[in-house]
This record gives C-alpha cells, sequence and structure tokens, in this order.
C-alpha cells in the first residue's frame, strides 16, 4: 500500500470551483449547490483505498454531527475507473449508501477538478470559510490502517470547532497520508 502525503497547498486559496455529476442522486452538483455560510469541506476520497476504508465509519459520523452545526461536506474521487473499477461510480453510489454518507460523492471522471485542487491522495481534505478561502488541508487524525492509534477525526473537528466559534484556525496542520490519486 504506496503512501502519498496531500500536497499542502497555502492556506487562504479560494476553493476551485467545479461541477460535476453526484453518483447519489445523479445531478449535477456544483460548489456553490453545497457552500456552506459558515463552513464547506471538501474531501477526495474513493472507494477501495484502505486509508479511506480505515476511516469511512468516522467521515459519516463526523458529517452526520457537523452538519447539525451548519458545515457542509461534499466528496469527489477522480481516480482512473479504467484500470480501478472499484472506484466506479456505479460502485461510488452503492458505497455511499452503505455508509451513510448524506453529502454528494461525486465523480471527476476528466480529473480537472483534482488537479485543480492540487489533490494527491485520498483521503484528502480541505476546509474553507464562508468566503470559500482554504483555513484547514491536511489530515483527518493521527490513525492509519495498522497503527492502532483510534480514528477520532480530531484534527479535523478542532479546525471545524474554531471556525464553527469565530476563531482562527491553527496553521500548524499535518498532510493526511493515502493512496496516490490513480491518474490517468
Amino acid at each position: 500500500m504506496a503512501k502519498t502525503p496531500s500536497n499542502m497547498i497555502p492556506l487562504g486559496t479560494t476553493a476551485p470551483d467545479f461541477k460535476l455529476p453526484d453518483t447519489v442522486s445523479g445531478k449535477v452538483v456544483s460548489l456553490s449547490d453545497v457552500k456552506s455560510e459558515i463552513g464547506t469541506l471538501v474531501m477526495f476520497i474513493c472507494n477501495h483505498c484502505p486509508f479511506v476504508v480505515h476511516i469511512k465509519n468516522e467521515i459519516s459520523k463526523l458529517t452526520a454531527e457537523y452538519q447539525k452545526k451548519g458545515i457542509s461536506f461534499v466528496a469527489i474521487s477522480a481516480n482512473d475507473v479504467e484500470n480501478y473499477p472499484d472506484d466506479s461510480p456505479e460502485k461510488m453510489k452503492i458505497f455511499a449508501e452503505e455508509n451513510n454518507f448524506n453529502f454528494p460523492y461525486l465523480y471527476d471522471e476528466g480529473q480537472d477538478i483534482a488537479k485543480a485542487y492540487d489533490a494527491a491522495c485520498t483521503p484528502d481534505f480541505y476546509i474553507f470559510d464562508k468566503d470559500l478561502k482554504l483555513t484547514y488541508r491536511g489530515q483527518l487524525d493521527d490513525s492509519r490502517p495498522g497503527n492502532d492509534k483510534p480514528v477520532t477525526g480530531v484534527d479535523i473537528r478542532n479546525a471545524l470547532d474554531c471556525m464553527i466559534g469565530g476563531a482562527a484556525v491553527s496553521s500548524d496542520q499535518k498532510p493526511s497520508l493515502g493512496c496516490n490519486i490513480k491518474w490517468k
């Protein structure tokens, strides 16, 4: 299992816009459709990555908890499905339903959006404020498959709590670590 860190793009970067098909609803979803007046978390994930599988339950818990606090969520998969058919849109829908994902799970077939975000791995997390300026990029927490650390989502939770409370998010952020995005 390859370990690829996320690219730590500059804080303050404006969220790149997107219009991508949601594999669950079948609708085309844009950034403005999911943007929150408090904060928006954009995740690059996929179905088969052991790093994503390791944290999928925490993603479901975290999103359910923080949506009630006004944070919006969207997940995007940009993997090459020709060489990685487990990440096909049909299987993305099944994965989302099986894991109670209550947010859009978008398919970036052309991989343009992943490139615009400079996404490198799955999972890769980006939190944007109400003005769509990047306040956090990095890991969910220190847990990784096989390291026996519990999955808590503490890093993302701390960033979201700061945002909700009107406090500055600490710039001391650790990169996420996961499988590389499967580029075409």
